[in-house]
């Protein structure tokens, strides 16, 4: 799929698109749903079908030093849009020039003119423009003015309410991947690159792929059953520790995966570690004996779960 960066014109072949407008960050149901009717509006008019998302995410833009809170990295947002069947993802650079876009800006000489789309889709609770004035009433407003047609999709809900980036978050915070993972279609997973660590889970048979956090929402510390998928596409069982290892010194914020039956180099690769089940809270052990035997017990209660099924 082609990953376009709107600081660029868009190429001609790809102009008269209809486009799915949102952040989509998690493409959750809901997100889903958007880019669902915006393809298939695309496909009924023989139209490409573009999904736009947001780099940085503005609250990264307005809170610099906001606690992190993806849901996503933009390659992990590629390949989801791929899989969608969407023909590019439009890269929204969110900088001062955009922040200071107003609505009618936004539309005209953005949308219609640097995109050329021909039609745009959003959430209901869409907004856009210098101090988000824009709402999709003034979107479909604007756009029929600029020779864009606009359509928005209601927000998808279950028993609980509306399905959100918020939800998600707070419940992978509250130690509940595995509502997350309803919500989001696919278990909540951590991409990186495997680093170098000081190798102690070798000293007592456990050795991990250990992967930074990054921009990432930080779930809940504890203990996780997961699963790890390797760069040759190989899906690896295993028991993860995510937080700030208390047992250790100095304290270091890491993802430490144990795969099961896995033995290979994994340094300098990227893997993709998906959450299922939550063990436990972090806990601080007095001796390596201690910690070597509670993570014998974790795992087999990762693989007790994982052999019954994951979310």
């Amino acid at each position: 799929m082609i990953r376009l960066d709107s600081r660029q014109r868009v190429p001609e072949p790809l102009r008269g698109a209809i486009v799915a407008l949102g952040n989509f960050d998690g493409f959750h149901l809901g997100h889903q749903a958007v880019v669902a009717e915006a393809l298939r509006w695309a496909r009924a008019e023989n139209r490409p079908g573009i999904i736009a998302t947001f780099e940085p995410h503005p609250l990264r833009f307005f809170v610099p030093d906001a606690a992190p809170f993806r849901l996503t990295t933009l390659d992990q947002r590629q390949e989801l849009f791929a899989n969608a069947g969407a023909d590019a993802m439009l890269v929204v650079a969110f900088d001062a020039a955009m922040a200071a876009t107003t609505a009618p800006d936004w539309v005209s000489r953005v949308v219609a003119g640097d995109i050329g789309a021909g039609g745009v889709i959003t959430g209901t609770d869409y907004t856009f423009g210098k101090g988000r004035t824009g709402d999709t009433a003034l979107l479909q407003a604007l756009g029929a003015a600029a020779g864009v047609a606009a359509r928005s999709v209601a927000a998808v809900s279950d028993a609980q309410g509306v399905i959100s980036s918020s939800r998600i978050r707070a419940a992978l915070q509250a130690g509940d991947p595995v509502t997350a993972a309803h919500l989001l279609t696919r278990p909540f997973a951590i991409r990186g690159v495997v680093q170098h660590g000081e190798k102690l889970g070798r000293t007592i048979g456990y050795p991990t792929a250990n992967i930074p956090l990054g921009s990432y929402l930080r779930p809940a510390y504890g203990i996780y059953a997961v699963t790890a998928r390797l760069p040759d596409g190989r899906i690896v069982p295993g028991a993860a520790s995510l937080g700030i290892r208390p047992s250790f010194s100095p304290p270091r914020e890491l993802l430490e995966a144990y795969l099961f039956d896995y033995t290979g180099d994994l340094y300098g690769a990227e893997i993709e570690v998906a959450l299922h089940h939550y063990l436990r809270p972090e806990a601080k052990f007095d001796d390596l004996a201690s910690l070597s035997a509670q993570m014998e017990r974790d795992c087999d209660e990762a693989r007790k779960l994982l052999s019954a099924g994951t979310p």
